[in-house]
C-alpha cells in the first residue's frame, strides 16, 4: 500500500515538473516592459533616446532630488581612474567652465566628517544624476510636484 502511494506521488510530481519546465521556456505567457520577445531570442536594441543639447535649469520635482543633467554626457568616463564630470563641476574648475559646483554634501562621509575631496560614496555621479531625455515613460504616473516647489 505504501509503495503504491509513493509510486503515485512520484508520477504526479514528474508530470507537474515536466509541465513547469515547458512553461519556463520562452516568456511563459508573461509580457514585460521589454514586450513579448522570447527569452531565447535576442531582439534588436531600442533606438537611443535623444538627449537635447544644452538646456536651461531643470527644476526639481521633490525635495532632495538629485539635479538632472542638462547636457549630453555620451562618452563621459566615470571610472575608478577618471571622472569627466569633475573636470567641469569640481570646485577647482567650475567657475572657469561656467558649471555648477558639486554640492558640499558630496564632501562628507557617512559619519558626517568633512573630507578634503569628494567622498567615495558620491564619486560615481551617474548613480544619482541622469540626463534629461525625450523618452516616453514606461509606466503611467500620477506624481505631482511638491506644492512648495511649484511656482
Amino acid at each position: 500500500m505504501k509503495k503504491s502511494i509513493l509510486l503515485t506521488l512520484s508520477i504526479s510530481l514528474t508530470l507537474i515538473s515536466g509541465s513547469a519546465f515547458s512553461e519556463e521556456r520562452g516568456i511563459g505567457g508573461v509580457e514585460s516592459l521589454r514586450g513579448t520577445a522570447e527569452l531565447e531570442v535576442t531582439r534588436a536594441a531600442d533606438p537611443m533616446k535623444k538627449v537635447p543639447r544644452d538646456q536651461v535649469d531643470i527644476e526639481s520635482s521633490y525635495v532632495f532630488q538629485p539635479p538632472l543633467i542638462p547636457h549630453h554626457i555620451r562618452s563621459y568616463e566615470v571610472s575608478l581612474n577618471a571622472n569627466k564630470c569633475l573636470s567641469c563641476h569640481g570646485w577647482k574648475n567650475a567657475k572657469q567652465m561656467g558649471a555648477t559646483k558639486i554640492s558640499v554634501t558630496h564632501f562628507t562621509n557617512r559619519n558626517d566628517e568633512v573630507l578634503a575631496d569628494v567622498s567615495p560614496r558620491r564619486y560615481f555621479c551617474l548613480q544619482c544624476h541622469v540626463t534629461q531625455a525625450d523618452a516616453k515613460p514606461l509606466v503611467g504616473s500620477s506624481f505631482e510636484r511638491v506644492q512648495s516647489l511649484q511656482k
